[in-house]
C-alpha cells in the first residue's frame, strides 16, 4: 500500500509540470464568431413566454452586430412532421420582421441538437468559425441541446442572455443562470476585441 501511494505521488510530481508546460506552451487561438439563430419559427412562437418580443430585438440587434463586424450568421430551422412544421408551410419560416438574408447559411434539422445529423458542423467550419453565440428557441430545448453539441464538437459556446426563450420566463432565467449566459454588451466586446 506505502509503495503505491509513493508511486501515485510520484507519478504527480513528473506529470504536473509536464502539463502546466503544455498549458503555458500552447498557443491561444484568435477568437472566430458565429452567430447560431435557432428556430424561430412561426409555429414554434406562440408556444413561448411572453418576453419573446424582447428576445426579437435582442436577436435582431445581434444579427446587427454580427452583419456589422463581417462575422456569419447562420439559421437553423426545426423540421416537424408532427407538429406540421415543414419546408414549404407558412408555420415553417421566421416572421418577416427578423433580419436574417437569404444568403445566410441555413441548416434544417429533425432533433433538438443543431449537430445531430445535420450538416451544421460543416456549415460553422466553412465559415471558420471556433465560437459560437447562441439565440432563439427553445432555452429548455433545442438551444440548450445545440449548446451541448457545441461542446462535444469542440467549439467554445455561448447562450445570449435576453435573446432565448421558452415557454417560461422562469425556466429561461434558470437556464441563462445555470449556463452563464453572456449579456448583448458582452458579446459587443469580445467583438470589439476580436483580431481581424
Amino acid at each position: 500500500m506505502k509503495r503505491l501511494t509513493i508511486l501515485a505521488i510520484l507519478l504527480m510530481v513528473i506529470s504536473v509540470p509536464s502539463f502546466a508546460q503544455d498549458i503555458i506552451e500552447k498557443p491561444k487561438e484568435p477568437i472566430k464568431p458565429a452567430l447560431i439563430v435557432i428556430d424561430i419559427q412561426k409555429a414554434f412562437l406562440p408556444m413561448m413566454s411572453a418576453d419573446k418580443e424582447m428576445a426579437m430585438e435582442y436577436i435582431n440587434a445581434l444579427i446587427d452586430l454580427f452583419r456589422k463586424n463581417g462575422y456569419p450568421v447562420i439559421r437553423v430551422y426545426h423540421t416537424s412532421e408532427e407538429y406540421g412544421v415543414t419546408p414549404g408551410t407558412e408555420g415553417f419560416e421566421y416572421p418577416e420582421t427578423v433580419k436574417i438574408l437569404p444568403a445566410d447559411p441555413k441548416v434544417l434539422k429533425t432533433y433538438g441538437d443543431g449537430f445531430n445529423q445535420t450538416d451544421l458542423d460543416k456549415v460553422v467550419r466553412a465559415t471558420g468559425s471556433n465560437t459560437l453565440f447562441l439565440c432563439g428557441l427553445s432555452a429548455t430545448g433545442c438551444v440548450l441541446a445545440t449548446w451541448i453539441g457545441a461542446q462535444n464538437h469542440d467549439y467554445k459556446a455561448f447562450m445570449v442572455k435576453n435573446a432565448i426563450i421558452s415557454p417560461s420566463s422562469e425556466y429561461t432565467k434558470d437556464v441563462e443562470q445555470i449556463f452563464d449566459a453572456i449579456s448583448y454588451d458582452m458579446v459587443q466586446l469580445i467583438m470589439d476585441s476580436v483580431q481581424r
